[in-house]
């Protein structure tokens, strides 16, 4: 019996494409057989440093034995009005793709088709096809909540200066709305309106959770508390969806974390595109000299010209007069990219510094580390907001994100002591990031939400129709099979 072919449609950013690419693994691994194939329609990216680092990424994974295939789209000029609004670049992008991922469906012969969560408008040319298509949202049930809802508060909310209702958390104080979604006005604010609409007529939400992470938040989905009146597609919560494997790391900050006690590190790291100006790396270093801990901080500098990727840090230019040599014995500040994931994955570590990108909290958790969050950009203030206020598994800090994200010593000294001192709260924090470890690698073992949810969804794509209802009490979260 001939395998089906399920293509992938990503977004050409490196973080969503290497986020589809492992869920794109998981279908081909899991169930032991060759009834899936995985295809990957690869867009070329609009800039020269995207595309070379989207061809390393193709390049690694094709060499790698995975199995995963990959078909290149015949290239597409960018929109070139969308100056300062990349939500909506993003959406254009993709939505000019339609006739070559509609081309590719007839060509490769397409049994599902499953698109990034910014792919929405090219659903209608696979629907011609009849093939179904399914939504891979790579971040939160909480933003995929919000972005659900968004569609109906958009007709009775003037302005979002006020709590938000997203079904299944707190209400979200303003200042943690995503700033894509802050202004009625943006046309990046009216795309995700679009995009929370479409994606009510997928065959189904592939979402990089846990079941156990957010469960309010999936049960508030499946219910259809976010659209009143109607049911959401189902759902397949299949995270955490990041590469599990650690390897033996020989750089020289990973053996200096040999050499600390265990849990007693501080690790601040900030994403492939954080970096902090001379002021901000001034208050962080003062804080960390006063909280008197270990630390390990991944500092980097501005990007160049024409690139949005930051630069090795100048400690010289970015740090304090003698901050090195007054903490030496303590600290480590490295001014290049760090191996994240082994990081983390050390005993030494104790909490983690870091902007809530949604990847690299999962690498957290399932480290079982608790974290400390600076919010920078996209859906990052949401994402600490429910790892805070939700989650339970975060201490906050004070952020202004009207002063460009700025944090002052003090309160950094205050969240890195309340975590590494032990108090109630940072202890609450610690075990409750403990359980979550657990839970994520409960949820990817046989028998596990995650693994029931994969499997779900490769029978359905193997049907080729839609898995309807909601499952078992104990998994509220998922839809059945039928």
């Amino acid at each position: 019996m001939p395998s089906a072919n399920v293509l992938l449609l990503p977004e050409p950013g490196s973080g969503h494409l290497m986020s589809l690419i492992e869920a794109g693994k998981r279908l081909i691994g899991h169930g032991g057989s060759d009834a899936l194939t995985v295809t990957v329609l690869i867009i070329r990216p609009a800039t020269a440093e995207s595309a070379a680092e989207v061809d390393a990424h193709v390049s690694r994974v094709a060499a790698s034995g995975s199995g995963i295939r990959f078909h290149r789209l015949p290239a597409v000029d960018p929109p070139t009005d969308c100056a300062g609004n990349l939500q909506e670049f993003k959406s254009r992008y993709m939505q000019l793709q339609a006739p070559h991922v509609k081309a590719a469906l007839a060509d490769l012969d397409a049994a599902a088709l499953v698109i990034d969560f910014f792919a929405t408008a090219v659903i209608d040319a696979a629907r011609e096809l009849a093939v179904p298509t399914y939504v891979y949202f790579t971040s939160t049930a909480a933003l995929l909540a919000l972005t659900l809802r968004l569609p109906v508060l958009d007709e009775v909310v003037q302005a979002f200066d006020g709590a938000v209702d997203v079904p299944g958390m707190p209400p979200v104080p303003a200042g943690s709305v995503p700033g894509f979604l802050g202004d009625k006005k943006s046309p990046n604010y009216a795309w995700f309106v679009y995009h929370g609409r479409r994606f009510m007529d997928a065959d189904g939400i592939i979402i990089n959770t846990v079941g156990e992470l957010e469960p309010g938040l999936l049960a508030a989905i499946a219910q259809g508390r976010c659209v009143p009146g109607r049911r959401a597609p189902p759902l397949y919560p299949i995270g955490p969806v990041i590469d599990l494997g650690v390897k033996e790391s020989s750089e020289d900050c990973v053996r200096w974390l040999d050499a600390q006690p265990r849990a007693s590190v501080v690790f601040l790291c900030f994403g492939s595109l954080g970096f902090f100006d001379v002021a901000k790396a001034h208050e962080v270093a003062t804080g960390l000299e006063r909280s008197g801990h270990r630390f390990m901080w991944t500092l980097r500098g501005p990007p160049v010209a024409g690139s949005r990727h930051p630069t090795d840090a100048d400690l010289d230019e970015l740090l304090p007069e003698g901050f090195l040599e007054r903490t030496k014995r303590r600290g480590l500040v490295w001014p290049m990219r760090a191996p994240q994931k082994e990081i983390l994955a050390h005993p030494a570590v104790g909490c983690f510094v870091t902007h809530c990108g949604w990847n690299s909290t999962l690498e957290s958790l399932w480290h079982g580390v608790p974290l400390v969050p600076w919010p920078l950009y996209a859906e990052q203030h949401l994402n600490a907001f429910e790892l805070v206020s939700d989650v339970g598994v975060a201490v906050a800090m004070e952020v202004d994100r009207k002063g460009n994200n700025f944090v002052e010593a003090e309160d950094l000294e205050r969240a890195v002591r309340c975590l590494m001192d032990g108090s109630d709260e940072g202890l609450k924090a610690r075990e409750k990031a403990m359980k979550m470890k657990a839970a994520c690698r409960k949820a990817v073992e046989d028998g596990g939400s995650s693994y029931a949810a994969l499997q779900r969804l490769r029978h359905a794509i193997l049907r080729g129709t839609k898995c309807n209802g909601v499952a078992s009490p104990g998994e509220t979260h998922l839809a059945t099979t039928s």
